[in-house]
């Protein structure tokens, strides 16, 4: 699973860091311990026929389970069945149904059998049944933020924006609300599906669609067929109106399921998944294993992206057009998670939700290799560098193991530690074994459980057994242990003895061990050192030298996953930048800048230095630190910018170069914005609306009426925010409510853009618009999850919505016409206070 990260709701929890941790943390709650759920049976097929109630949006089906002891003898089955009613329970044998005893409550479903069984000793239950999952009474979290495992999609067609669709989501444990089963990860069996729906809809499953028979009333079953062993929470169904484009890989079939609107744009999307497929294949030595792979996307989907076997399920946001995808396809990353998980997953599943990450750290690492492949080190560093402060600057994260059995809900453990810190984990571990012995490994892995379940021991041993090293060390604090090392350094010259003494400190409870790579520079150059230091608090370490250093960079290739502090001059940051080959180095030195930009000479350098560098993510950056409308740095830099605007290669290069312009408010710029208005990219097109803007107010709301911001970046949408409510440009309210819903902590951080956040709110709360005021109640309750128990979060969360409530209730005073729009929203307000009560 991609977990959709809300950048908003993370600064709401960081905001309130010392209250959002103390009320989060697992490490704070009474311990348990989680252990691994006791197989008591094993099950071997899994049939289903479906068909569903679109009115009552419930589904009716008969299930029939083949199942056997584990080990010991048996005479009962328990399933889990949430929400259901059951209506008939038989043992089938030799076509013949004979009733069985059982007793549904509290979810689950005990079957008295009817003999004891001995292990191997197969025998098929036949279960007739009802899901209703409105009735399922489990709820979701952060990461996932909805739990009742079947959903209904604008069922009865009442939404002329929004198709007709059903998929399901089964992790964590909610295949179990459409169909009686084990839902645990450590259960895997075959399946068949038949699949009853109307003709006009398309359906998707796991596996290989078999067969397709009309029925009577316009009725049509697909009969779907997966003949190998996946875990059950892996179980999918989806139906709908898409167009199915087709691609392939080698002889495998790889199907793109798109919403019409976007059947033009499917290969743009998707169309790197065979070369993704190659490419894993070989790095792992293992071919990818399914039959067949399939991508669709779902509305309203309650979490980012799904690796149902053979079937992933993208959340809507995986739909982009020419604007978005001319900048960069936004979802790439995770296209290529959710298809390493088919090995990494799914094909190898986690036996316990404690031991997530050796699902969902290789799945994050697959960002990292799909990106060193295809886009280069740098991109690749860029990427890894993102995902682990991510990590670092959440609070929380340091107390938390990566592998950890004392978790409060399964659900906690989809988090920063178990993804991005999993990732750079696996990333430190690369560089200690070698290429080689690494990718060597996770085959070993793989083939020794394919089709099985693992845990943290296991990849240990895999790694061990092919490299000959122990990793008991690395592993007991990596992956057993939390926390990471935070350091700081300092180094002095010895002039008898020509060296210089770095010394590190680990400032942190518990020291690490680790590989670390020292570059110290003499005369502008760096030679690179590479050490170990031991875990202890303090480590020095002597390099020949004919002088004092010019500077010393800790961690200089980015490998190690630490919080380092340091103070380096404008110019030692320009001696890194020009010395640095990682893109790390040189990120850091340009950051390293920020608060001296247009006071240092050196500053200014380093920023020209920048926007020549080949790699552009350090442009664009150099690009938003500098000021035009300083004279020095116009005068070193403006040229250069004025042919970025124009001519970069890349259009977010271009975008920023722009909004670098339009802060000298000169109008021999204005041919250079204009053209910008009339290009595809949404970026270049945004930054020159803005840019005009600066120069001529007047013009505002028609250009921002231009501007396609259903999907903008935040960055895009902070700058045309103030101008769509200052100009109440109607057309956008629905599509400002990312940021107008959490105006009261976007006004801390940034109080002028909070300011206009606020009037949004308020401006969009005394309106008659049911979809704004869905979004942002749809808004917060994502971010929910994100932002915890937190009394004081929940209290201005509140009060905001009944400072909205009071004004929609006015509304409704004044417009009694609009009762039944103005209705809704009011129920949806009401709805949201209830949740954050």
């Amino acid at each position: 699973m991609k977990k959709a990260i809300l950048s908003i709701a993370l600064l709401v929890g960081i905001f309130f860091s010392t209250n959002a941790a103390a009320q989060t943390e697992t490490s704070g709650r009474e311990k348990v311990y989680r252990a691994t759920h006791t197989k008591v049976t094993e099950l071997k097929h899994t049939k289903l026929k479906v068909n569903f109630d679109y009115q009552k949006e419930q589904m009716n089906g008969e299930e029939w389970l083949t199942a056997a002891p584990f080990f010991y003898p048996t005479n009962e089955l328990t399933l889990d069945a949430k929400g259901m009613l059951i209506h008939e329970v038989a043992l089938e044998a030799n076509g013949k149904k004979s009733p069985l005893k059982y007793d549904y409550k509290d979810d689950v479903l005990k079957i008295t059998l009817d003999k004891t069984y001995q292990k191997n000793q197969d025998y098929t239950v036949y279960i007739k049944y009802t899901a209703r999952p409105n009735e399922v009474k489990q709820e979701g979290s952060a990461a996932i933020s909805d739990a009742k495992g079947l959903y209904f999609i604008n069922a009865q067609g009442t939404d002329p924006d929004k198709p007709t669709q059903i998929w399901t989501q089964g992790e964590t444990e909610s295949s179990s609300a459409w169909f009686p089963t084990i839902d645990k990860s450590n259960q895997k069996t075959t399946e068949e599906i038949y699949m009853t729906v109307p003709d006009k809809y398309v359906t998707l499953s796991n596996g290989i669609l078999k067969d397709s028979q009309k029925e009577a009333n316009g009725l049509r079953t697909d009969h779907w067929v997966m003949d190998k062993r996946h875990s059950t929470y892996l179980f999918f169904m989806g139906v709908g109106e898409y167009a199915i484009v087709k691609d392939k890989w080698r002889n495998i079939p790889v199907d793109y399921y798109m919403e019409k609107e976007y059947e033009p744009y499917a290969k743009q999307i998707y169309g790197n998944t065979p070369e993704m497929i190659e490419f894993f294949s070989k790095k792992l030595g293992y071919d990818y294993p399914w039959a067949k792979y399939a991508q669709i996307s779902g509305r309203d989907y309650v979490s980012g992206a799904m690796e149902n076997t053979t079937a992933t399920l993208h959340g809507s946001g995986v739909l982009q057009k020419p604007g978005q995808l001319v900048d960069e396809n936004a979802w790439e990353d995770t296209i290529a998670h959710e298809l390493f998980h088919h090995w990494f997953g799914d094909l190898v599943t986690a036996e316990s939700w404690s031991n997530l990450t050796v699902n969902e750290s290789f799945a994050n690492y697959s960002e990292y290799l799909w990106n060193e492949y295809k886009y280069g080190k740098d991109q690749a560093d860029y990427h890894l560098m993102k995902d682990v402060n991510m990590y670092l600057t959440t609070p929380g994260n340091f107390s938390k193991d990566l592998v950890r059995f004392n978790y409060d809900s399964r659900e906690d453990v989809f988090d920063l530690v178990t993804y991005q810190k999993g990732g750079g984990i696996l990333h430190m571990l690369r560089n200690y074994l070698g290429d080689d012995a690494f990718f060597a490994g996770m085959n070993d892995y793989l083939k020794t459980y394919e089709y099985g379940n693992a845990e943290a021991h296991q990849l240990r041993l895999s790694f061990e057994k092919v490299s000959g090293k122990d990793l008991n060390w690395f592993f007991n604090q990596w992956y057993f242990g939390s926390g990471n090392p935070k350091l700081k350094y300092s180094y002095t010259f010895e002039p008898v003895k020509k060296q210089v003494a770095v010394i590190i400190e680990q400032t942190q409870e518990q020291p690490f061990q680790f590989p670390l790579a020292i570059d110290v520079y003499e005369n502008g150059k760096p030679k690179r050192y590479n050490v170990w230091v031991n875990a202890e608090a303090k480590n020095t370490f002597n390099f020949d030298a004919s002088k004092n250093a010019d500077l010393v960079n800790i961690n200089a290739d980015g490998v190690l996953l630490a919080e380092i502090t340091d103070a380096k001059t404008p110019e030692q940051n320009l001696t890194q930048f020009t010395g640095s080959k990682e893109f790390k180095g040189r990120y850091e030195a340009l950051n390293g800048i920020k608060d001296q930009v247009g006071k240092n000479p050196a500053a200014t350098k380093l920023l020209a230095a920048a926007l020549k560098d080949p790699f552009f993510r350090i442009r664009i950056r150099a690009l938003k630190l500098m000021d035009l409308s300083n004279a020095e740095q116009f005068k070193a830099m403006g040229a250069e910018v004025e042919k970025l605007a124009a001519n970069d290669p890349k259009t977010l290069v271009q975008a920023a170069a722009i909004s670098a312009l339009a802060k000298t408010k000169d109008r021999k710029y204005l041919p250079i914005f204009e053209k910008g208005m009339n290009a595809v990219s949404n970026s270049v097109r945004g930054s020159s609306v803005s840019a005009i803007i600066e120069i001529d107010p007047s013009k505002a709301a028609s250009l921002a009426e231009k501007i396609d911001l259903k999907n903008a970046s935040e960055e895009l949408m902070g700058k045309l925010l103030p101008v769509i409510v200052k100009n109440k440009v109607t057309s956008q309210m629905e599509n400002i409510t990312q940021l107008v819903a959490f105006y009261p902590f976007i006004k801390f951080q940034n109080p002028e853009l909070g300011k206009s956040a606020e009037e949004g709110y308020n401006w969009i709360m005394s309106s008659d618009n049911l979809k704004a005021t869905e979004n942002i109640t749809k808004m917060l309750g994502q971010a929910k999850g994100e932002i915890g128990n937190n009394p004081q979060v929940k209290m201005m969360i509140s009060q905001m919505l009944k400072e909205g409530l009071n004004k929609k209730m006015e509304l409704l005073k004044q417009n009694p016409q609009s009762a039944a729009s103005i209705n809704k929203q009011i129920d949806a307000i009401n709805k949201a206070i209830e949740d954050f009560k």
